[in-house]
């Protein structure tokens, strides 16, 4: 597993070097049709030009619908989730999000947790850019646009926002939303469509830890507020 995440690393760093010579000799023209090629353009991959346009905030969560919850607790994180879930506790090393996996089960729940400051420890460069810790990291992989590139800082958190933001169904369906409930706050990437609901939450908490909860709902079960209310009860443990 540490050797795939280094070869990982590398992979980037080496992307990265190539974008830098991009962009000395060719320009924001050039280099956005370099992460085009290698990515994909906003007509094939729209959300690469989106961003959140909502906001959402909730002070309080439908108690009854947290009742019908189930615990589930795993090393380093605990959530509650509904029943006829699958739940799968991953790493960032391996590519969950593209395997189709249980999807005879009906709806398949992904988790991932990484410990605060992860990311701006991993590439400790954006820190140069005003970036202190992994929401302001998350927030500007979010934000980034792949037609609003201008140089290098630019592309990495584009070509971020590829690599973070899993399979979301059909790609004209998909909204961004920025939310805070309770003392956690982060975005949500969602889909709701005919062949199925698809949920990408990232959650920050007050102490820093970094949640990522991926749900494929094949029977189209969750509204919104309930996975936000899902999402509320994400937990760091020992």
């Amino acid at each position: 597993m540490k050797d795939k995440t280094l070869k990982s690393i590398f992979l980037i760093i080496i992307f990265l070097v190539a974008l830098a010579f991009i962009v000395k000799f060719g320009g924001p023209a050039t280099l956005r049709l370099y992460i085009e090629t290698g990515i994909g353009n906003c007509q094939k991959i729209p959300i690469l030009c989106m961003a959140p346009e909502d906001q959402i905030a909730k002070q309080s969560i439908n108690k009854e619908y947290l009742a019908e919850l189930l615990p589930y607790n795993f090393p380093q994180m605990a959530i509650n989730a509904p029943k006829g879930f699958t739940i799968i506790k991953e790493k960032i090393t391996k590519v969950y999000y593209k395997k189709r996996r249980h999807r005879e089960q009906g709806a398949v729940i992904y988790l991932l947790y990484q410990e605060p400051n992860f990311f701006v420890n991993l590439f400790p460069q954006v820190k140069n850019q005003g970036i202190k810790n992994d929401y302001d990291f998350l927030s500007r992989t979010m934000f980034a646009k792949l037609n609003q590139i201008k140089n290098l800082n630019d592309a990495f958190f584009v070509i971020m926002k590829g690599i973070f933001i899993p399979d979301l169904g059909d790609p004209k369906n998909i909204k961004m939303a920025k939310f805070r409930i309770l003392d956690k706050q982060g975005f949500i990437n969602y889909s709701l469509t005919q062949s199925g609901n698809y949920f990408d939450g990232n959650i920050i908490n007050r102490q820093g830890d970094f949640f990522k909860v991926y749900i494929k709902d094949w029977k189209r079960s969750l509204s919104l507020e309930q996975v936000l209310a899902i999402l509320s009860t994400v937990e760091k443990t020992k």
